[in-house]
């Protein structure tokens, strides 16, 4: 059963950068598998409803919420396993758990990010 971790998450100031990294693990199906099946970020901030940020589709091609264009910048290692959400000039509305996801395959558990000063 293949496994999503997230992690990088923490205390950021407004204008500040950051990496939140998905690491994808267990069974076979993991190898490979962001190049087999894409993977998402989504967030939830506190008291909304769960929004998609930003996709790649095992086609390589990217989707972007308006939110993101231009700040955020999703990736991925395969030979890792690892996708990765860069962010840049944070702000207080990018406060949200982010999950990171494979289509069909699993959730992440989430990490937290507080934007704050």
């Amino acid at each position: 059963q293949v496994q999503l971790a997230e992690s990088g998450g923490g205390l950021a100031q407004p204008g500040e950068s950051l990496t939140l990294s998905c690491a994808a693990s267990g069974g076979i199906r993991s190898e490979g598998i962001f190049r087999l099946y894409g993977i998402s970020w989504y967030r939830q901030a506190p008291g909304s409803a769960r929004e998609l940020v930003t996709r790649v589709l095992s086609s390589g091609s990217t989707d972007y919420a308006d939110s993101a264009k231009g700040r955020f910048t999703i990736s991925r290692d395969q030979t890792k396993n690892t996708a990765y959400l860069q962010m840049h000039n944070l702000t207080t509305e990018d406060t949200a758990v982010y999950f990171c996801m494979i289509p069909g395959i699993a959730w992440g558990q989430g990490t937290l990010l507080v934007v704050s000063s």
